[in-house]
């Protein structure tokens, strides 16, 4: 054993070990904390339905599940240990990890914060490589884990960090288009979908200062659309209710992840208009040419953001009081949690308390 090795860092996580299988303990290691390495002492990771995906090998076609998997890309925890060169945390700090720990840092889209969009391809945070493209890297349904500090995020909260967890996935995933269709005061933002990503579509949208409107085929989320603070609720599944609507929107964000028609949305744009798809439905939509020529309106999608982009969003959450609706839960209810997540039963992200699992 080298010196390197006698420091990797033992880990203790939850894996499913082939499609069909279930969650359990799983022990590995992590690389040992480098000069430029935080150890982070994971509380909370939150579930994405991108982790089921992967879990499930349902995205085999385009990103096939390397077993065994330890999913989770939205998390958060407590420095526990710094490298020597380390300037950005200290021991004590609160961390957060997103969906990539890594990238080349030298094409075009690294060096202008686009990290994501590394033309290399970022280093995923799990079912993924380290950029060395050989050491596998597994998630944060884990007690640890080990990240440059350029790519850890420094999260200002107090008490409870589960409702933080989520903001790591959803909440950038929701931010970055609001903020870049320049959603602001007098605009008038629809949400089509109020799942994990669609509730803090809510609550950044409101921040911003738009009027929103949430489009749902549950007519018993009313409720939560009130106490959530939009301003607005339709049931979108009955069509009339959709027509007196028709051209009154500034910006549409779709965050549903079945199958659909964007097309009635579409039409509910204003001359110059955007919709922003962040959802990933299984089948493709097919969309009318005239219903984007109509109104010069603009169809586009969004993938996260990058780490200067995720760190401002994490301090405008901070600074307006935002974390996401969770329901926290311990690692023996992962399976559980992922069949209610696709029948869309939880209000509105579930987190799994690694700290006392």
């Amino acid at each position: 054993m080298t010196p390197e090795e006698s420091k990797a860092v033992a880990t203790r996580g939850f894996a499913t070990h082939s499609e069909e299988g279930g969650f359990e303990p799983f022990e590995f290691t992590r690389r040992a904390v480098g000069a430029n390495d935080i150890l982070i002492e994971i509380e909370y990771a939150g579930i994405c339905h991108s982790d089921i995906h992967q879990a499930r090998n349902e995205w085999k076609d385009s990103m096939p599940t390397n077993y065994p998997l330890v999913p989770g890309h939205e998390i958060v925890g407590r420095v526990s240990q710094v490298g020597d060169a380390v300037t950005k945390f200290k021991v004590g700090d609160i961390a957060g990890i997103g969906c990539f720990i890594d990238s080349c840092r030298e094409c075009v889209n690294c060096r202008n914060g686009h990290e994501q969009f590394c033309v290399k391809m970022a280093a995923y945070t799990y079912n993924g490589t380290e950029m060395d493209r050989v050491t596998k890297t597994y998630g944060g349904y884990s007690d640890k884990y080990v990240i440059d500090e350029n790519y850890a995020l420094k999260v200002k909260a107090d008490g409870d960090l589960s409702g933080v967890a989520p903001l790591l996935c959803a909440g950038i995933t929701t931010y970055s288009p609001l903020k870049r269709f320049k959603v602001g005061p007098g605009q008038k933002v629809g949400i089509v979908g109020l799942g994990g990503l669609g509730h803090m579509g809510v609550k950044i949208a409101r921040a911003m200062g738009a009027e929103v409107t949430i489009f749902s085929t549950s007519p018993s989320k009313e409720a939560d659309v009130r106490s959530l603070g939009a301003d607005h609720f339709v049931v979108s599944s009955d069509p009339a209710n959709l027509t007196p609507l028709a051209g009154t929107f500034n910006m549409i964000l779709d965050t549903v992840s079945a199958d659909h028609d964007v097309n009635q949305y579409l039409a509910l744009l204003g001359v110059g208009g955007a919709m922003v798809v962040v959802g990933v439905p299984p089948s493709p939509n097919q969309i009318h040419a005239l219903a984007l020529i109509f109104g010069n309106k603009t169809l586009s999608g969004s993938l996260i953001g990058g780490i200067p982009e995720t760190q401002e969003m994490l301090d405008f959450c901070a600074e307006n009081g935002i974390r996401s609706e969770v329901e926290v839960i311990k690692p023996d209810y992962i399976e559980t949690a992922y069949d209610r997540t696709i029948k869309a039963d939880v209000r509105y992200r579930f987190v799994i308390d690694m700290k006392n699992a």
